[in-house]
C-alpha cells in the first residue's frame, strides 16, 4: 500500500475516492450478473442445437446407408462463407449468425443417382449445424473473456481499493484527531504560563 499523507487534502482525496469505488461497484456486480446470464443462456442456445443436429442425424438413419454404395465426387459441396452481423452485449461486440454460403460442384445428372440431391442436402445442414456452434462458442468465448475483465475489477473494487481507502480515512483522521488534541495542549500550556508570568510580573 502506498504511503499517504496525514492531511485533510488526502482526507478528501480518499474519501473522494471512497465515493467513487462505491458508487461504481454495483454497476460492475450488475454487469457481472448479466454476463453471467447471458453466458448460461449461450450454454443453452449451443445445447438446443446439439440436440437439434442429434434429431436430424437421427433421421437420417433410414438413408445415410447409401453414403457407403457410392463415392461422393470431392468437393461437391464445399462451404463458404459464414454469414454474421455485430451485436452487441453488455457492451460487448460479438457476432450473430445470419447464415451460411455454399458451393455446389456441377455434377451429371444422368451420371450420378438421384439420391446426390439429398445428400448435397444433408451436407448443407451439416454446415449450417457447425456454424451456428461455432458462433455461439465464439460468443461464449468473448462474453467470458468480459466476465473475466468484470468479476477481477468487482474483486479488486470489493478487497483491495474500498478497504484500503476506509483504513486511510481512519488513519488520517487519527492523526489529524491527535494532532488537534496536541495543539489544545500546547495552547492551554502557553496560556498557563502566559498567566504565570503574567501574575510574576505584577507582584514584582
Amino acid at each position: 500500500m502506498a504511503k499517504i499523507k496525514n492531511t485533510k487534502t488526502e482526507l478528501k482525496a480518499q474519501n473522494d475516492a471512497l465515493k467513487r469505488y462505491e458508487r461504481f461497484l454495483p454497476m460492475l456486480q450488475l454487469k457481472k450478473q448479466q454476463l453471467q446470464a447471458e453466458i448460461a443462456s449461450i450454454v443453452s442456445e449451443i445445447e438446443g442445437v446439439y440436440a437439434e443436429e442429434r434429431s436430424w442425424r437421427e433421421s437420417l438413419r433410414p438413408w445415410i446407408g447409401l453414403f457407403a454404395m457410392a463415392e461422393l465426387p470431392e468437393g461437391f459441396v464445399s462451404l463458404k462463407k459464414v454469414k454474421t452481423t455485430t451485436g452487441n452485449i453488455a457492451g460487448v461486440p460479438i457476432p450473430i449468425y445470419e447464415g451460411i454460403e455454399v458451393e455446389r460442384r456441377d455434377i451429371d445428372l444422368y451420371e450420378t443417382p438421384a439420391w446426390f440431391d439429398d445428400a448435397a442436402g444433408a451436407l448443407e445442414n451439416a454446415f449450417v449445424f457447425s456454424a451456428k456452434r461455432g458462433v455461439l462458442e465464439r460468443q461464449r468465448e468473448l462474453i467470458s473473456e468480459e466476465l473475466r475483465s468484470t468479476s477481477q475489477r468487482v474483486n479488486l473494487f470489493e478487497k483491495v481499493k474500498i478497504p484500503e481507502c476506509r483504513e486511510n480515512i481512519r488513519v488520517i483522521r487519527i492523526h489529524l484527531g491527535d494532532e488537534s488534541t496536541a495543539a489544545v495542549a500546547r495552547g492551554k500550556i502557553a496560556k498557563k504560563r502566559g498567566t504565570a508570568e503574567a501574575e510574576k510580573e505584577a507582584t514584582a
